[in-house]
């Protein structure tokens, strides 16, 4: 692992632990050059499915892409980062468990307003009123009084 600091190949490690419930693994390592010390996670590489988006068009998975629109939809909410990203691991095992070359946008969009639901309902809605197109306060109002429900 090359330093971020000063791009010298080796480092070394001085502490591991499990991260995300046991799906990956944190290191704490040391630049045996400069001496900084900085954190790395290691996980398993498996092949998540292309997603179908509306028009047709078929794009890798990003899961990076996925994190920014949780954030944006969390952004100045009282949710830990440790907690978004299990919502993204959680999202992320849905995709693989379904076994599929292939899932489509919309599956997509519902597992993250599923996890939005649970994590923060003012998240959950500015969430769906993008996914979703609301058009107008009537729809915003209907969302609404259907979480009130549940």
């Amino acid at each position: 692992m090359h330093c971020p600091f000063c791009n010298a190949p080796d480092t070394k490690v001085i502490d591991s632990r499990l991260a995300n419930e046991g799906d990956s693994v944190r290191r704490r390592r040391e630049c045996l050059t400069c001496s900084e010390r900085f954190t790395t996670f290691e996980s398993a590489e498996l092949v998540m499915p292309r997603i179908i988006k509306s028009d047709g068009s078929r794009v890798p998975f990003d899961d990076q892409k996925l994190l920014e629109g949780m954030l944006k939809a969390l952004e100045k909410r009282p949710v830990s980062m440790e907690i978004i990203e299990n919502a993204v691991s959680q999202i992320k095992y849905n995709l693989r468990a379904t076994g599929d070359r292939e899932v489509a946008a919309s599956r997509l969009g519902e597992w993250v307003m599923e996890e939005l639901k649970k994590l923060d309902q003012v998240a959950y809605v500015r969430f769906a009123s993008v996914y979703r197109s609301f058009q107008d306060l009537d729809e915003f109002r209907q969302e609404i009084e259907r979480l009130d429900k549940e």
